[in-house]
């Protein structure tokens, strides 16, 4: 494939069937990744954890593109993508804040912003490819390793996610505080998601410069808003880094990678989203009926998705159950078109590896266009 706009020079991809059906195009079969694909329920990846910090992890080109080919490995010809080993929260990091990752918590913010003049603290104007700059180069020396393999998927969190993490120190079950914002500060709280989005999108910008080849924007509690806050807190600033993220993307000359968004628990909107969000690909979690997403949104957007991670704990026996169950969802007259197979949320640290390769092996079996 060539690779025009790009500062470097990559092996070329034996395997486009993630990006063929990232077109909307008619696939022998559904192209096939999960999210965490890189994580803690591999043996391999906590041998790499147990000698490491999280964030040194991540901070580490030749770890993190270590960690990302784990999964490729183990999987071999089973796998359609690879995810580079990364964080959402590495913009909040980028942006001035100091964010750890503690062991049996998750990540933790020591001094989180409280009320609107604490973003003075916040860096003005950041520059991505300084602060952010092991993740590119996480990426560009991936795409080298990968030989071909498979794509590679660059990402970000959405501005509202990064929001509320930045406000509530954490992970939170109601996001009080990040509401208190919206609701009493909402002109300081569209400054903040404003400034946000920007910094994702030229830190999308940048991994594509690096080399991925589809990037992801996780919006990982969208559907903690109301459909009204939504459009108003979300929506646009989502919509601003596609803008940003293509418009930037032609200046530079870089390829037009697709864009997927995955705006998860916002199951009210997924016909508004396929038509206003500017993105090719819409991130479905389980709790979508896949004949019914199908047909919110028409030919307007590919969907990914959907499998409940928790299938993958229930035995052989259900997880083929329910890839079929799933596959025959999405697929169209008996071909996989515009539809990528993944689970509804990331994978979970219990889950036994060769039941995730059981899982793999289904969505190649059932997913299959019928000659």
């Amino acid at each position: 494939m060539s690779n025009t706009g790009l500062p470097h020079e990559f092996p070329p991809l034996k395997n486009d069937l993630l990006l063929r059906a990232a077109k909307g195009e008619k696939t022998e079969r559904a192209p096939v990744w999960v999210m965490r694909q890189a994580g803690r329920y591999l043996p391999e990846f906590r041998a790499v954890r147990a000698e490491q910090d999280f964030f040194k992890v991540c901070r580490t080109p030749e770890l993190a593109c270590e960690v990302t080919l784990q999964p490729i490995r183990r999987y071999k010809g089973l796998v359609d993508a690879s995810i580079i080993f990364s964080d959402i929260l590495v913009v909040p990091q980028a942006m001035g804040l100091v964010v750890e990752m503690i062991p049996g918590k998750g990540p933790s913010f020591p001094e989180p912003l409280k009320e609107p003049q604490d973003m003075d603290r916040l860096t003005k104007n950041v520059d991505v490819e300084k602060e952010l700059g092991y993740v590119c180069d996480a990426i560009t020396l991936t795409r080298q390793k990968l030989e071909g393999q498979v794509p590679l998927i660059g990402f970000c969190g959405a501005p509202w996610t990064l929001f509320a993490y930045m406000i509530e120190g954490g992970g939170s079950k109601t996001l009080q505080l990040a509401k208190t914002w919206i609701f009493k500060y909402p002109n300081e709280s569209k400054e903040l998601l404003q400034r946000i989005a920007i910094v994702c999108a030229d830190f999308l910008v940048a991994q594509i410069k690096a080399g991925a080849q589809l990037v992801q924007v996780f919006d990982s509690w969208a559907g903690e808003l109301s459909p009204a806050d939504y459009r108003e807190f979300s929506l646009p600033y989502n919509q601003l880094i596609s803008k940003i993220v293509r418009t930037k993307s032609q200046e530079l000359q870089l390829p037009k990678v697709p864009m997927c968004l995955f705006p998860k628990g916002a199951n009210w909107g997924l016909e508004e989203l396929a038509e206003k969000a500017g993105y090719d690909i819409l991130g479905l979690d389980w709790v979508h009926e896949p004949a019914t997403a199908r047909k919110c949104v028409g030919n307007r957007v590919v969907l990914q998705g959907n499998l409940d991670p928790n299938v993958l704990y229930g035995g052989r026996d259900a997880i083929e159950r329910e890839v079929k169950k799933m596959s025959e969802g999405f697929m169209v007259d008996g071909a996989s078109v515009g539809w990528i197979a993944n689970l509804g949320h990331g994978i979970t640290p219990g889950v036994d590896p060769d039941d995730l390769k059981w899982f793999f092996e289904c969505v190649h079996k059932y997913s299959a266009t019928q000659s």
